[in-house]
């Protein structure tokens, strides 16, 4: 289905409770063509009145991150889990989550992303659970990790409204942020990269691939140390590992 057909049945929705108490069902916004979606969990009191994604005290914090990260909020797509106000902020319920996330999956489905970026709880549980990930209990494991599934990188990130709260978190909220410039691109040394090699010539698992060259490439070991020109084996694996089987196969390359 085509967004604005998506984004027109948002507007008109009715499934649900919530319908009752919004002003407007707010559809996703951004680029339709980027790598990168962020999921956020459902409108404030001012998206609802505006009809416009993060222009509250979120927005606002929403913004400084990403200034910090080195992204413009025009490079990606960002949408809500729930596509109306929650009253009085409280909790999604779980039929409100189950009505609404058809038109999630459809966007997710139209847009594509590489990397899906659920922030907070309810959006990085609906995610994980459609991805069939397990994801660890603690959020300081889960919110800023990488994972893989299938042909799909989710990263999990803390909602900005938790700044509003809690400043402590602000330090580690940045650093998980600024992956995204890291994700929004692939690494520079991939092109000449023995990883590519062996994973075209099916040596080695796809995974790595996404995991580090395509994915979180800033904390590859083979990455620093080609920046750094220090010396190091074709068979190191991008955690820095040795892979014995590939130094086997290709010692006399």
């Amino acid at each position: 289905m085509e967004i604005e057909d998506i984004n027109e049945e948002i507007r008109k929705c009715k499934k649900c409770r919530l319908y009752k108490t919004r002003s407007h069902a707010l559809p996703g916004e951004g680029n339709l063509h980027t790598k990168l979606m962020l999921i956020a969990q459902a409108p404030g009191e001012n998206e609802d009145k505006e009809g416009k994604m993060f222009i509250g005290p979120s927005g606002r914090v929403l913004d400084e991150l990403f200034k910090e990260a080195g992204i413009a909020k025009r490079e990606i797509y960002i949408t809500n889990l729930i596509k109306c106000m929650l009253p009085k902020y409280r909790k999604p319920k779980q039929d409100e989550i189950q009505a609404c996330s058809q038109y999630l999956d459809e966007e997710i489905e139209s847009i594509a992303p590489a990397v899906i970026i659920p922030l907070g709880y309810y959006a990085t549980q609906y995610i994980s659970k459609k991805y069939g990930l397990s994801t660890p209990e603690s959020k300081s494991e889960t919110f800023g990790r990488l994972f893989i599934s299938g042909n799909k990188k989710i990263f999990p990130l803390s909602h900005p409204a938790a700044l509003i709260y809690n400043e402590s978190f602000k330090s580690k909220m940045v650093n998980d942020y600024k992956k995204l410039k890291v994700l929004s691109e692939d690494c520079k040394w991939y092109a000449v990269c023995p990883m590519k090699k062996f994973y075209e010539e099916g040596n080695l698992s796809k995974e790595w691939i996404e995991l580090y060259c395509k994915g979180d490439w800033e904390s590859c070991i083979r990455y620093h140390m080609e920046e750094n020109g220090a010396s190091h084996p074709d068979w190191m694996l991008p955690d820095g590992s040795i892979d014995e089987i590939l130094r086997k196969l290709y010692a006399g390359w």
